[in-house]
């Protein structure tokens, strides 16, 4: 495989973000398996790209003031070698300048024209000179905003409404920050203490506690991925938040379990290990080439009990009986804006009236779910994102039509201690944004099933 060069890389996977709508957590791990940069390039380009899509508003404000035109008027990869390069000025500074300017007016050489490199060149040198502006003072609260945080200003304006101005410019200010890498001790293998001591000691790693799941691990530095740990399946990387729905729904061993929208695994593999790998789940996902994600993980894990298929989730009950499961997941397909600081392009690849079809497909999903519960049985629904209207109101909709189920306040005792605070009406429902605990932002809240002729 030939060895690319990493700006060059970079500035590919930027246009394919911007032009195809792609996910540039999926490129980016395409090219780096596939070992076309070099490994110690590997580090650069991720900055590079996640970089440069994060703080796309603010750099097209500074670009526009060197572009007499408007930055509307250049070609694409133009605009995303600009976008690029003055990433590299402004936020990292152990690239040189020159350096930076040289290998921008070459990329242009090489896909452009003589005027192409000579635009390109002009501009960066402009910006070596001047600085970059300061943002217009005459601007709203929610323009400047929109520009220092780098997010659509609708975006802003529904959380501002939705949990206040002081959460909403804490929440888009975390966007900007690096994740984590955390993962998940698989505990039918082995112990946290165990994982910790090998991928310190043997793969040079540095590890903290994770600050709510019992069974995750923090990864300050070091790579996890390659390691032999992650190979014979003591681990898998999955964010905190992503932890909590399973623990919420609380699967014990020997039950009959369905997970709804269950690809890539990560939250079916969790309740496979809570079960002690003993009893049956059931897993589905509306995309056939998904569920090969689902089986590799169980396999990897040492899980036997998952029976992953294809299926979408709003037509369960024609393959199964009614009331039949003990407990049910729908993480529900959703807007991911709880996950903006890994897929930073899901900040601009929609606009508002693009969201309106979500509700409606998650409430679907969740009656559909709802009538393969046992009477007494648990449900939870969960989503990657911050949105009432996905969240909190999907909930409330779905209790009104269906008088058969409530609150499962009895759930609550399962959210770990620091969570507790969050679940102010102990009704087994919370809401995380990504700066409560550095996590990724989720939402879920439990369901039961009541038996007949009980009222509670």
């Amino acid at each position: 495989m030939t060895v690319k060069n990493v700006r060059e890389e970079a500035l590919r996977i930027l246009e394919r973000v911007e032009k195809e709508g792609a996910y540039s957590n999926l490129l980016l791990n395409h090219v780096l398996n596939e070992g076309r940069i070099a490994e110690k390039d590997s580090n650069l380009l991720t900055e590079l790209v996640y970089g440069t899509i994060k703080r796309k508003n603010t750099l097209d404000y500074y670009l526009g003031h060197f572009i007499n035109k408007g930055i509307s008027t250049l070609d694409s990869w133009v605009l995303q070698l600009l976008r690029l390069s003055l990433y590299q000025l402004i936020y990292l500074d152990r690239i040189p300048d020159r350096a930076v300017v040289h290998e921008a007016v070459n990329i242009a050489k090489k896909r452009g024209h003589k005027g192409v490199s000579s635009l390109v060149n002009g501009v960066l040198r402009s910006v070596q000179r001047q600085g970059v502006p300061n943002i217009d003072s005459s601007l709203s609260t929610l323009e400047k905003l929109s520009i220092e945080t780098s997010h659509p200003v609708w975006l802003l304006e529904e959380w501002r409404e939705t949990y206040g101005t002081e959460q909403a410019e804490k929440m888009a200010y975390k966007n900007l920050e690096t994740p984590y890498v955390t993962i998940r001790v698989n505990r039918l293998q082995t112990k946290k203490e165990t994982v910790k001591y090998k991928l310190e000691n043997h793969h040079d790693c540095q590890l903290d506690d994770g600050k709510l799941a019992p069974e995750a691990l923090r990864v300050i530095s070091g790579h996890v991925i390659g390691s032999e740990v992650y190979k014979t399946g003591d681990i898998t990387v999955q964010d905190e938040s992503s932890m909590l729905p399973s623990r919420l729904l609380d699967p014990k061993p020997g039950m009959l379990v369905l997970d709804a929208c269950a690809a890539p695994g990560g939250k079916t593999t969790h309740m496979a290990e809570m079960m002690d790998n003993e009893g049956d789940i059931h897993a589905f996902d509306i995309h056939r080439k998904k569920v090969g994600l689902i089986d590799e993980q169980a396999s990897r894990l040492g899980i036997s009990i998952i029976k992953a298929d294809a299926l979408d989730a709003r037509k369960l009950t024609s393959r199964f009986e009614t009331l039949r499961f003990d407990r049910i997941l729908v993480d529900a397909p959703c807007s991911g804006y709880g996950v903006i600081r890994r897929k930073p392009e899901l900040k601009w690849q929609k606009q508002k009236e693009d969201l309106e079809r979500f509700p409606g497909i998650q409430l679907s999903i969740l009656e559909e779910a709802s009538e393969l519960l046992k009477e007494g049985g648990r449900l939870v629904y969960s989503t990657c994102t911050v949105r009432k209207e996905e969240n909190e109101e999907v909930v409330e909709m779905f209790l009104k039509n269906n008088r058969d189920f409530v609150r499962d306040s009895s759930a609550s005792e399962n959210f770990p201690s620091p969570l507790q605070e969050f679940d102010k009406e102990k009704d087994g429902q919370v809401t995380i944004l990504p700066h409560y605990f550095d996590t990724d932002g989720f939402f879920m809240a439990a369901l039961k099933k009541k038996n007949k002729g009980n009222n509670f």
